[in-house]
């Protein structure tokens, strides 16, 4: 199964070419060579909330990705929304996600209880917010990659909940 994947970038400097967007480049790295996914969508937007809602909206409805990914603005700054925006778009929450996460990258850095990354269902999809440090990124999307294709059999409604 190619999974649909879409990636989102929040970053202010990144939407004006002012940063290299390399936390997007470890996301596709991983898509690509440990979940065996395609990337059917790619965007950099400012850290407004508008912007990431309109954007999560079109990877979920026109591209019809089976999973977004986002990087950046899931910390304490002012900027940081991305969460807020997810919040507003997504029908239910998938805690677990990102609890875990958090809790993986925890041994690492202390710093991992500082994100304020959600997971959730919009539609067929799943959202996951990730931190905006490629590094960041790396440690959290490995620590539920190896479930994610499970989940989004059951998301898309390709498997029932127990496999069947």
């Amino acid at each position: 199964m190619r999974w649909k994947v879409a990636i989102l970038t929040a970053s202010d400097k990144g939407s004006r070419g002012e940063r290299e967007d390399t936390s997007a480049q470890v996301i596709r790295e991983l898509v690509e060579e440990e979940l065996g996914g395609n990337i059917v969508d790619y965007r950099i937007v400012p850290d407004e909330q508008d912007e990431i809602m309109a954007a999560l909206i079109e990877m979920t409805g026109y591209y019809e990705a089976d999973l977004v990914l986002t990087t950046g603005g899931t910390g304490l700054g002012p900027r940081d929304i991305t969460p807020e925006a997810t919040l507003k778009v997504i029908e239910r929450e998938v805690p677990g996600i990102s609890e875990t996460m958090r809790s993986s990258t925890m041994s690492r850095t202390r710093r991992a209880m500082l994100s304020r990354g959600v997971s959730g269902i919009r539609g067929r999809t799943l959202i996951i917010n990730l931190p905006g440090n490629p590094k960041g990124v790396h440690e959290c999307l490995m620590a539920v990659i190896d479930q994610l294709p499970h989940a989004l059999a059951i998301v898309s409604g390709r498997e029932g909940e127990h496999g069947a």
